[in-house]
């Protein structure tokens, strides 16, 4: 399914000197696939931390693992991206924790936090409808081109599942209606790969992942963020204001 695979692993080979945790397309630190041995990272720090969500109201799931980002420093120095299936809504966050944009998404039609083994190498009329999932999981997203030479943003590569600007090429699917209504039941519908706004991947991921890489969270389906990620629970604070992810 990849037309230009050489060129990425020539790509991926030369960011290795990069000192960032893992590789593009890859899980990081575990993820859905070894969530049975997830281990939980550090305790939090003295004087918690949490991501800043400005007006939106997330779902309890996605602001545990953005709070747990904030305060664990996960993400190092790199904005990062959360993509919450449940809610079917992305994030995308500066290295601070501070909200820059969220937006509806379009997202694999099966339920389940894993993809089945050697998926990425078949043709998409040989997946399943069973095996087409959003696998969860914490990756190093990496700018590339999918075999239809579109510049897409890979979530992981070796399931060929990326980021990219929604596909209306088929209009029974009604993409663009999907995304449009207030219900996420509709939002099921691709091979795998998380489908966003053309306006939002042009004003937001595109430009994010253009000269660097970032972290992308994705949140499951059937398991809990702390089985996919070791995530912790970060306090509230007492005075009911947030405090700052920077010390």
């Amino acid at each position: 399914m990849h037309s230009v695979r050489l060129l990425v692993a020539v790509a991926t080979a030369l960011l290795v000197a990069l000192p960032l945790a893992g590789r593009s397309g890859l899980p990081v630190d575990g993820g859905a696939a070894a969530s049975t041995g997830a281990t939980a990272h550090a305790a939090p720090r003295v004087g918690v931390r949490h991501a800043d969500f400005g007006g939106t109201q997330p779902s309890g799931d996605a602001r545990h693992i953005a709070d747990w980002i904030a305060d664990s420093a996960d993400n190092g120095a790199l904005d990062f991206v959360v993509v919450d299936k449940r809610a079917a809504t992305v994030y995308v966050f500066g290295s601070d924790a501070s909200l820059r944009a969220s937006s509806p998404v379009l997202l694999g039609s099966a339920l389940g936090d894993t993809s089945a083994p050697g998926i990425g190498e078949r043709p998409l009329s040989q997946v399943l409808p069973a095996e087409r999932t959003t696998p969860a999981g914490r990756f190093m997203g990496e700018r590339g081109r999918n075999a239809r030479d579109e510049d897409v943003v890979w979530v992981d590569y070796d399931a060929a599942v990326s980021m990219h600007r929604v596909l209306t090429t088929n209009p029974a699917e009604r993409r663009l209606e999907r995304l449009a209504t207030p219900s996420v039941e509709d939002n099921r519908i691709s091979f795998g790969c998380i489908n966003v706004p053309v306006a939002f991947y042009e004003m937001h991921i595109r430009p994010l992942f253009a000269k660097t890489r970032a972290f992308i969270y994705v949140l499951p389906d059937e398991l809990t963020p702390q089985q996919v990620f070791g995530s912790y629970n970060v306090p509230a604070p007492a005075n009911g204001r947030l405090a700052s992810a920077l010390p």
